[in-house]
């Protein structure tokens, strides 16, 4: 899928696979990290980047997350720099459409962060897919910016998988930030502006809505 416009051609797949993308494939309720950091005892800004799928629906979730300060739409993992939308569309240039979010850690900690991502935020089960959107660009990523970070996600997969949270094994890749991208300014608050897009209707504001009903007391209103 090379634009915008072809994401709207799928949409006959996204009406049946949207809820199942947005209900992260989980066969039981999705538990809270066994390891994680505590929170911050003054506010602060931390940064961490997610790729799951198609960034309009993972921005939208963590910009309804208590203690985000921003979520930006982007690109992460490739091996060109400044890459654009449609060069990252062809597959050959590595990247993820990724999203980069600055948190404050005194409200909202890594592991909650990763809790959304893995339960409401994509399907951690896909491989180079999710729901009607196919290919590397829209894996499932982690990309770890310091060493806490990495042992704190992989402490987590490990824990999901051995808890069998999910019908089949998690294929998240865990892998160091070396460049976030800030995507095309069109892009950024996709959801939020087209509300009404089906594609957004179908993938991703069942996400934000089970966000709302499964994490109560962090979800925010806008």
């Amino acid at each position: 899928m090379s634009t915008v416009s072809m994401r709207m051609i799928t949409l006959i797949f996204a009406v049946v696979a949207g809820s199942l993308a947005c209900r992260a494939g989980a066969q039981q309720p999705v538990p809270p990290p066994a390891i994680d950091q505590p929170k911050a005892t003054a506010p602060a800004h931390e940064t961490a980047v997610f790729a799951g799928g198609c960034f309009w629906g993972v921005q939208a979730v963590f910009q309804h997350v208590k203690g985000v300060v921003t979520a930006t739409s982007g690109y992460a993992g490739g091996t060109i720099k400044n890459p654009d939308y449609e060069t990252v569309s062809t597959g050959r240039t590595g990247h993820a459409e990724s999203v980069e979010i600055v948190y404050d850690p005194s409200r909202v900690t890594y592991g909650e962060l990763l809790r959304i991502f893995f339960s409401v935020a994509h399907n951690p089960t896909e491989l180079n897919r999710q729901g009607p959107d196919e290919g590397t660009q829209y894996r499932s990523a982690i990309f770890y910016s310091n060493d806490e970070q990495k042992r704190l996600a992989d402490a987590y997969i490990a824990q999901l998988d051995q808890a069998k949270v999910f019908p089949h094994k998690i294929v998240t890749q865990v892998t160091a930030l070396q460049a976030f991208y800030r995507a095309e300014s069109y892009h950024q608050n996709y959801a939020e502006l087209h509300p009404e897009n089906p594609y957004i209707r179908y993938n991703d504001w069942p996400k934000v809505a089970n966000l709302k009903q499964e994490f109560p007391e962090m979800y925010k209103g806008k």
